[in-house]
């Protein structure tokens, strides 16, 4: 994970540096700021499903600009995780929704759209868990081979938890943006299969013995779609 975080932070200094390339001296006369809906795609997803024999996903995300800075925020998405240890194969399989809002801490200049933002998130996961393989151990070879793969699979899963998130947008040309972003996560509640507990949970990530939490992050590209613009206070 420590990989996935390093190439974020480098993402987002480069992509930083677009809150200075674009900035533009501001005047003293008003001007009309958009207010809109903004889609988009989490890009990281497909990318790890590429480069990842265990991993499939994709995510939706959009958010909406109610007042000023803030704004109504969510994202839609659906994995299938697999966990492969020496003594252990699941695959988990699912749907997720996460909503919440974002605060815009960067003051714009004119004609600037660029966001530093923080949010919460309220997530809701529903899946499945597969326990593909397992190896028990035996001191006679009467039970059979220590490693059995009668499939067990547990339907109708759920879990929800918390987030925080902070990242940027900058945008890339008019009404184009581009994202980043690092979550912390803290599960609230799951139900797990009969005799084994879920090793992730599609939304959450990996779930660990150790703790509640979790922790994530987000490259996305989105289209800001204006519905009406608004005098800048």
């Amino acid at each position: 994970m420590y990989r996935y975080f390093f190439s974020l932070f480098l993402f987002i200094s480069v992509i930083g540096s677009g809150f200075s390339q674009t900035a533009q001296v501001a005047d003293t006369t008003n001007y009309k700021e958009k207010f809109g809906l903004r889609v988009g795609i989490d890009l990281s997803k497909p990318l790890r499903t590429i480069l990842e024999d265990d991993y499939s996903g994709i995510e939706l995300l959009g958010d909406y600009r109610i007042y000023k800075d803030y704004y109504l925020a969510a994202e839609l998405g659906n994995e299938k995780i697999t966990f492969d240890s020496e003594n252990i194969l699941t695959t988990t399989s699912g749907s997720y929704i996460k909503l919440g809002g974002d605060y815009n801490a960067y003051d714009n200049w004119e004609n600037m759209q660029n966001s530093i933002f923080v949010g919460v998130r309220y997530g809701f996961a529903t899946f499945s868990q597969t326990l593909e393989g397992y190896r028990i151990y035996s001191r006679s070879s009467y039970f059979g081979p220590d490693y059995r793969t009668d499939a067990v699979e547990e339907k109708g899963l759920t879990a929800n938890w918390l987030e925080v998130i902070a990242g940027i947008k900058v945008e890339l040309f008019n009404n184009f943006f581009l994202s980043a972003n690092v979550q912390l996560k803290r599960l609230i509640g799951e139900s797990t299969p009969r005799n084994f507990d879920n090793l992730a949970i599609p939304g959450f990530g990996r779930t660990y013995d150790a703790g509640q939490f979790g922790a994530g992050y987000s490259y996305a590209i989105s289209y800001l779609v204006p519905i009406f613009k608004k005098d800048k206070d």
